[in-house]
């Protein structure tokens, strides 16, 4: 039965570690993002965020106030490392990064979302039972053992994330090496300036390095989990992994993620081996020994929320195909599906103003109401053209001005002709958000990316 087999004991060692891991990396993340300026550029420098549409009402905590929220969220990581009052401070934890994740898209990025459900995966595991503050303060607490689904549950997340991760790069604009070439261009000047040696560098640039790259990204997403689980390939496949994201790291500049993977692939060991590599002293854990176990009381309805979770994550990033349209093209589910480091895009795009019972057309100046970096970001995303559609509006009622915003906007994808997107014949401003559907406002994707079509009439 699947309960017993959730609820089946296996030593602890693996949720011990990755607890040090997660909470050391939380906290160099989090001070980090002051001292590189990340806090002051999202939320302190600019009058208002691109939140995820609902959470307009976080707009209050911008300022000065997300040093110290940020600063605290680094103690609380070191605390969760050091497993002190360790409940307390995986929830706080938790709902904080939940917040400020919720708080902006300028800097949307997948590994925070991994981040945040992790986040919440450590409330509900006791990571604090072994070689934490919380056993010398309490310890009755202290064990070597813990649930299989606390092994489980970070398997097959990291499956998810991985095979959708593959599967979206199942597309001509990754498989040709379009998007890589335009993002190794820096990495080209890069070598170019610290190791200087022409051969390299004129290699780096060409489609050829690009598509090679590119099918390695796809077969390393698509069978990283599966090898790392299969003892012949294990140690073959940590190596790899090791190698794959020290290179994204150097080359591709994305923060803590590849160290995080990292961390996460001790749940891909036996248990019994990562005890023997990071606690050799504790003592072995034997299954059928004796602890194996008392039916737990919440057994069956635990069963039931895991198994509803995990159909979850299958779904969401399978939701876009339920919307009209191109995902690459539209963005609608394109977030929290695991869509990772698949395309760039640039823009043209304007943004009109005409107050009613006026013929006159305005061009609204990006400066007046936005931080460069969010000027660079609105442009080419629909969810942030109509929040700000909404929000000059706003801004402009409270001037006693009813006013219309049209946009016209055109779009590259990984450095191709341009074409038209939005429909600069609708009021973005009176348009309301489909949630779960497709925006009328965002016109059809061209039948090829690389190639200029005729504008439509």
């Amino acid at each position: 039965m699947v309960s017993n087999l959730l609820f089946s004991k296996i030593d602890n060692s693996q949720i011990i570690v990755f607890r040090i891991f997660f909470g050391l990396l939380m906290a160099v993340e989090c001070w980090g993002s002051i001292g590189t300026g990340w806090v002051k550029e999202t939320f302190v420098d600019p009058d208002f965020t691109f939140s995820f549409i609902g959470f307009e009402w976080t707009w209050f905590m911008l300022g000065d106030f997300m040093y110290y929220f940020y600063g605290f969220l680094g103690v609380l990581g070191i605390m969760i490392m050091l497993g002190a009052f360790y409940r307390v401070s995986t929830i706080l934890f938790a709902l904080g990064w939940s917040l400020v994740y919720f708080m902006q898209k300028e800097h949307y990025n997948n590994h925070y979302y991994l981040v945040m459900l992790v986040a919440w995966f450590m409330v509900f595991i006791p990571a604090n039972r072994y070689k934490a503050v919380d056993v010398w303060f309490w310890p009755k607490i202290r064990s070597k053992t813990t649930y299989f689904w606390n092994q489980l549950l970070f398997i097959l997340q990291l499956l998810i994330v991985y095979t959708y991760a593959a599967i979206a790069k199942l597309y001509p604009g990754w498989m040709n090496g379009d998007f890589l070439m335009t993002r190794y261009r820096d990495v080209a000047y890069w070598a170019d300036q610290y190791i200087a040696w022409e051969p390299l560098t004129e290699y780096i640039q060409t489609r050829e390095f690009a598509q090679i790259i590119s099918w390695l990204g796809f077969g390393f997403d698509l069978l990283i989990v599966p090898l790392l689980l299969w003892k012949p390939t294990r140690l073959i496949a940590f190596l790899g992994a090791l190698v794959f994201h020290i290179f994204n790291s150097v080359t591709l500049h994305i923060g803590i993620f590849p160290y995080f993977a990292l961390a996460l692939a001790v749940f891909c060991f036996p248990p019994e081996t990562i005890r023997q590599i990071f606690f050799p002293r504790k003592s072995t854990f034997l299954a059928g020994s004796g602890e194996f176990q008392a039916r737990h009381p919440h057994q069956i309805s635990f069963t039931l929320f895991f198994c509803a979770y995990i159909l979850w994550q299958i779904y969401l990033p399978l939701r876009h195909w339920q919307i009209p349209g191109d995902v690459l093209w539209t963005e609608e589910g394109h977030r929290l599906s695991w869509r990772m480091m698949l395309r760039t895009k640039s823009a043209s795009t304007q943004f009109y103003l005409v107050e009613k019972g006026s013929d006159k057309r305005e061009r609204i100046q990006l400066k007046d109401y936005l931080t460069d970096l969010q000027s660079s970001r609105v442009k080419a995303r629909p969810d942030m053209i109509w929040q700000f559609a909404q929000y000059v509006k706003k801004q402009k009622a409270k001037e006693g001005k009813d006013v219309e915003i049209y946009v016209s906007s055109r779009v590259s994808i990984n450095g191709g002709p341009y074409h038209p997107f939005i429909d600069d014949k609708i009021d973005i401003a009176a348009e309301n958000w489909r949630y779960f559907g497709h925006q009328r406002w965002i016109l059809p994707e061209p039948t090829d990316y690389n190639k200029l079509e005729k504008v439509r009439p």
